[in-house]
């Protein structure tokens, strides 16, 4: 008797202890599970925050931002000089048209002329990856990493799409869309950033 309550003893403490490292290992938002750890570029990257994006009344995904160390800061993050990704997972369909647009509103927010002035080739190639996908569906998951000595690589559900685009200039000033001074959503800036939201 006393042999089964130890065993069942350590079988609930062995129980416990899966359960906490499980929940360690992602985390969950909106029903969509985000790892606490990627590798991009041979370098394990940790999730820095992760919010929701909401438009009008619409959950439209659910955003992750993954750094080498964690930053608290706009200008910590644009710059370093490792890899980076930043994780969009779909919470319903939008069309490639509707997803570029938002894309351009959202760089032309947060770059000024000059900074646009340098970007033109890598903008042009962004146009052509959002071209080359009809829509994005619920599910769906965006990563766009950062590899260093590269560009950025943009993969939808694990496969690349379109080629890499060369420049951190550019990688920068695609996260200002989600990080810059007028971002696509303020509560989801404050998330990605670490914070409550």
């Amino acid at each position: 008797m006393i042999k089964n309550l130890r065993i069942t003893r350590l079988l609930t403490l062995g129980c416990l202890v899966m359960g906490l490292c499980q929940s360690a290992s992602a985390v969950e938002i909106a029903g969509v599970k985000l790892d606490e750890t990627v590798h991009v570029a041979n370098t394990e990257l940790k999730l820095n925050g992760a919010g929701i994006r909401v438009k009008a009344i619409f959950k439209v995904y659910v955003a992750g931002l993954y750094l080498p160390t964690k930053k608290t800061t706009v200008p910590e993050i644009l710059d370093l000089a490792g890899p980076r990704r930043l994780t969009l997972v779909m919470l319903r369909e939008v069309s490639s048209e509707e997803f570029g647009q938002s894309f351009m509103t959202g760089l032309n927010a947060n770059s000024d002329k000059a900074e646009k002035s340098k970007i033109v080739n890598q903008t042009v190639k962004m146009g052509e990856i959002f071209a080359s996908i009809p829509s994005i569906k619920k599910g769906d998951t965006i990563t766009s990493d950062w590899v260093p000595g590269s560009g950025m690589l943009i993969h939808v559900n694990g496969k690349q799409v379109g080629e890499v685009i060369p420049g951190m200039d550019f990688y920068n000033a695609y996260l200002k869309i989600w990080l810059g001074d007028k971002p696509a959503d303020s509560s989801l800036k404050q998330s990605i950033l670490g914070g409550k939201g």
